[in-house]
């Protein structure tokens, strides 16, 4: 199946805001979601959201601060994962990051996430930092950046 990744809309949201914490995970609210797309300096906050026959697959959110990058998240639905759309979704961060003349994508990874890991790891990702016990108050959150090439 053909994947289209657009820019998130509103409607996008609502499309998926009923489902977003069973279907997606529980990290982000349809309200967390909906602040970003209707933020007034939409220059610095960018998402982006895939979709497979008109249904919303995953989708991601990216700030820009002075020339770096920082991946706001990275989401698949759950029942779409393995099936590259995560990689599809990366590569349109790092295309958006290359028009936008950033040097730097920079993200924080659970330890414990070993897909997303491998994923970002796939693409050039090194580790450049640990914060101790920064999801929940016991997970460790691996910071992780890529030099972006000059296109």
């Amino acid at each position: 199946m053909k994947l289209e990744i657009n820019k998130m809309q509103l409607s996008d949201l609502e499309q998926i805001s009923d489902k977003l914490q069973q279907e997606f995970d529980d990290f982000w609210t349809p309200n967390i979601l909906k602040q970003e797309l209707e933020n007034k300096n939409k220059l610095n906050s960018y998402y982006i959201v895939a979709k497979q026959n008109h249904e919303i697959v995953g989708f991601a959110g990216i700030i820009k601060v002075i020339d770096e990058i920082h991946i706001m998240n990275i989401v698949v639905k759950k029942d779409k994962r393995n099936k590259g759309i995560g990689s599809d979704l990366l590569k349109e961060i790092i295309n958006i990051s290359t028009k936008l003349q950033s040097k730097a994508i920079t993200l924080e990874v659970n330890e414990n996430n070993e897909p997303a890991i491998k994923l970002y790891k796939k693409y050039g990702f090194n580790q450049v930092g640990l914060r101790k016990k920064y999801y929940n108050n016991t997970d460790n959150a691996i910071l992780m950046t890529l030099t972006v090439k000059k296109s």
